[in-house]
């Protein structure tokens, strides 16, 4: 197999060694979490985010070799490779120059200079060239002796080489990339339409391309793959020209003035709308990297948000006209009564008060959707302080309750049911939960059905398997749905680890897993470390300690108490195998035993005045929660049920590059209203005060 890890480092600016490395483990089917936590030694201490970097530059790298062949095989067929091509192609590791060295040789349509090449007309194109250029040729070029039909061929001729000319497409790229302008105009037919309307403010947008922000782009490819817009992308047209005559006209003769006619036909019709293409899908391809970017910090942010842990939780779905679905749940989640409330009922108070006391409940979980203050402002009128009541994100909720794991989880129950046990659950657990859910249905990111839906999801997988991997994972409460993301574990052995336990009892230790179905000793490896064994009989296994590395830690634990208050010598330890890294970590986990790393939850109160939009008024301070994050602000919730924006320009009193420098998911912040659009439903907030920041980090 090839050694792509020359090429992997220099483009990553990462050591050799520590690519060449993990390009190994990557070939041994290890997983990233894996890579990033256990071996460190071997890779330097990359971290997920590097090592991912390299796994998606080894599979490019496979896949321009994988072209490399295919090219190579086509041009031979032809009988055309030579020794210096073969050598260009192999050396060429960029897929935009293997394609343009690939351009004149790829099979194609008949083309209007096919048809002239057929007419005999190649040799009228050469000598127009070389007299244009200024190079011997056989003879002088003299039109009169030519007639229009062969001079339009051999131009047709000229345009086309022109058009697979490397150089002539290298300086029409430099062009977009510096100069080129993106325009739009709407389709006459369909500007005035209802439907149109969500995009006006894309109508007439004329911006430099490398400017326009990724949000802002991928609204514009929006509009007009729904046919409301045309889009234009060109670089300065007369300047372009004038590139492309600098490559080639030495001359000002006849043959020079049919040359330059080629030269802006191929332009026009072929150079710049290839180029136009090429750039559409790059300028398309950074929009989609930033969103994407965007809903993996936000996902990660919410997959780690604070749980509750194992509470007696009584959850309500609100709802007015069909009454709040409530679900009683114990400390493991596990579905124990389930009930309608009406609010403004004395019914509907007095079992709330009677199931609050029977079941002895620890917490209150509510939906943020309709109805969500007035069940609250319910609940608290009925319980005062007795029970701390959570607002809860139903993001995704109904799309989990329909789904076919709901449907096994609770095959006796409706949607509503398993709706309102969703947002218990997420009180308790949120990683547990929301991995049931696919991660575009949770609610947060920017324009995630314009992105690559390919890159999108591995993205997104990526996120989430980091994430409980991170987190780690009891293997004797944990669902096969949370189980399927463990470094390792797919679905099958998912199921397995269910069914084992099942069918045997809690897992009294890690090396218990051996004995589940098809769990071999590569698969233990890769996962052991991220299963957690509480009351177990070690408690390593209650930790990220690998079992490979319990001798160490055993030896560890034995110098700390032999040396009481002072610190131990590291150095003393490190072996072939193990180094400062790995001990670094062991230490750790050690000081911090069964640590989980989320922060605790806290209580939130919106504004008890405050209610719908009409209750709002410019300067009022507030306080809220962050629901999403773009890449042009913050949204927060403030109980009016219509999100406000905090633009990037007023979430700090400098320069910013990401909201997410500045704020979280879900964090808690206080802010003032700029102002209030009550048709269109827009509210503005900022987070300072003046010239104060008020925002409220927790």
């Amino acid at each position: 197999m090839m050694d792509f890890s020359q090429l992997i480092a220099q483009e990553t600016q990462l050591p050799r060694a520590g690519v060449k490395a993990t390009l190994t483990l990557l070939d041994e089917k290890a997983t990233i979490p894996f890579i990033a936590r256990y071996r460190k030694e071997k890779t330097g201490s990359l971290d997920e985010v590097q090592i991912a970097s390299i796994a998606e530059l080894y599979r490019k790298y496979q896949e321009i070799s994988d072209r490399k062949q295919t090219i190579l095989t086509t041009i031979e067929e032809q009988g055309k490779l030579t020794d210096e091509l073969r050598r260009r192609i192999d050396e060429c590791w960029d897929a935009t120059a293997l394609e343009d060295i690939y351009l004149p040789y790829k099979p194609h349509r008949k083309t209007r200079a096919d048809v002239a090449r057929e007419k005999g007309l190649q040799p009228l194109a050469d000598l127009i060239r070389a007299n244009a250029e200024g190079r011997k040729a056989n003879g002088e070029f003299d039109p009169r002796r030519y007639n229009e039909e062969q001079l339009q061929g051999a131009r047709d001729i000229l345009a086309e080489e022109v058009s697979q000319d490397e150089r002539a497409r290298n300086a029409i790229r430099r062009a977009f990339t510096y100069t080129a302008t993106l325009s739009t105009k709407p389709v006459k037919d369909l500007q005035d339409t209802p439907e149109a309307q969500n995009y006006r403010d894309y109508f007439a947008v004329r911006e430099p391309l490398k400017r326009i922000s990724a949000h802002r782009l991928l609204a514009i490819r929006r509009a007009e793959k729904e046919g409301f817009i045309r889009v234009d992308i060109s670089p300065d047209t007369d300047e372009s020209l004038d590139k492309l005559s600098r490559l080639y006209l030495r001359t000002n003769n006849s043959a020079a003035k049919q040359f330059e006619q080629a030269i802006e036909d191929g332009y026009k019709r072929l150079l710049k709308p290839s180029i136009e293409t090429e750039f559409a899908a790059l300028s398309k391809e950074k929009a989609d990297t930033e969103a994407i970017r965007v809903f993996q910090d936000n996902l990660r942010q919410l997959l780690l948000d604070s749980p509750l842990g194992q509470k007696r939780v009584l959850a309500l779905d609100p709802g007015f006209r069909t009454g709040c679905k409530l679900v009683i749940l114990s400390a493991q989640g596990d579905l124990l009564k389930h009930d309608v409330l009406f609010l403004r009922m004395m019914e509907s108070a007095e079992k709330l008060k009677k199931y609050v006391s029977d079941y002895r409940i620890e917490a209150i979980a509510i939906g943020n959707g309709t109805a969500s203050r007035e069940t609250e402002a319910f609940v608290h009128q009925v319980l005062g302080d007795e029970v701390p009541v959570y607002v809860v994100s139903e993001n995704g909720a109904s799309v989990y309750s329909a789904s076919k794991l709901a449907r096994e989880e609770f095959p006796d129950e409706d949607v509503t049911v398993r709706g309102a046990v969703s947002i218990g659950r997420r009180l308790m657990d949120p990683l547990a939960e929301l991995v049931k859910i696919d991660p575009k249905s949770i609610g947060v990111g920017q324009y995630q059905h314009d992105v690559d839906q390919t890159r999108l999801k591995d993205s997104l997988n990526r996120t989430v398997e980091s994430v409980v991997n991170y987190v780690g994972v009891d293997v004797n409460t944990a669902s096969p749905y949370l189980l399927t993301y463990i470094s390792g574990l797919g679905p099958t052995l998912a199921e397995n680890i269910v069914t084992y336990r099942r069918e045997n009892g809690p897992f009294a230790d890690r090396q218990a897993l051996k004995r589940v179905p098809k769990m071999g000793p590569k698969t233990f490896e890769q996962c052991a470390g991220f299963l957690r064994i509480a009351g177990g009989t070690n408690p390593l296994d209650n930790t990220a300690v690998h079992p490979e590395r319990y001798a160490v830690a055993k030896q560890l634990m034995q110098a700390r108490q032999a040396a009481g208050d002072q610190a131990i010598d590291l150095q003393r330890f490190v072996t072939d195998e193990v180094g400062l890294p790995t001990l670094t970590d062991i230490l750790h986990e050690l000081d911090k035993p069964t640590r989980d790393p989320r922060t605790e939850i806290e209580e939130f109160h919106f504004d008890e005045s405050v209610h719908t939009i009409d209750d709002l008024a410019p300067g009022m301070i507030l306080p809220g929660i962050v629901t999403n994050i773009a890449d042009f602000g913050a949204f927060v919730d403030i109980g009016v049920h219509k999100d406000g924006l905090i633009h990037i320009s007023q979430l700090a009193d400098r320069r910013v590059r990401s909201p997410q420098e500045v704020v979280r998911l879900h964090q808690h912040v206080r802010v003032r209203i700029l102002d209030i659009d009550r048709q269109r439903g827009r509210i503005n907030l900022t987070l300072k005060v003046k010239d104060e920041i008020i925002v409220r980090v927790k």
